[in-house]
């Protein structure tokens, strides 16, 4: 077990990006395609945060064209090259699933007074 936990330890991002469910965020992801690899950005609300440690994972949802679309991201994958965090938002629960159910400004998260 300590063996899985050093080989863990050693897969961590030193520099990982403090941010919260309700954030909205921008990530910039590694696509390869073929033999050439670009940045690509996905931005939204972030609506849940899983697990933790080498595993953990966040999830991230846009109305893109009237359709939502929500993409799970790894923490620690080397294909997650950084996530800025646009404004910090204010909720009250640790899952924001409910926003799948609203459209236009109900789908909204009010945003933290600092």
């Amino acid at each position: 077990m300590d063996a899985l936990k050093l080989i863990a330890q050693d897969s961590l991002k030193a520099e990982v990006p403090s941010f919260d469910v309700g954030d909205s965020v921008r990530v910039h992801v590694k696509i390869k395609e073929g033999d050439r690899e670009r940045i690509q950005v996905f931005e939204g609300t972030v609506i849940a945060k899983k697990h933790g440690g080498v595993a953990e994972t966040f999830t991230v949802r846009r109305v893109s064209h009237g359709c939502g679309v929500e993409r799970v991201f790894p923490l620690h994958s080397p294909s997650v090259d950084k996530v800025e965090v646009i404004r910090q938002g204010r909720v009250r629960r640790a899952k924001l699933y409910y926003l799948r159910d609203r459209v236009g400004k109900a789908a909204k998260v009010k945003s933290k007074i600092r």
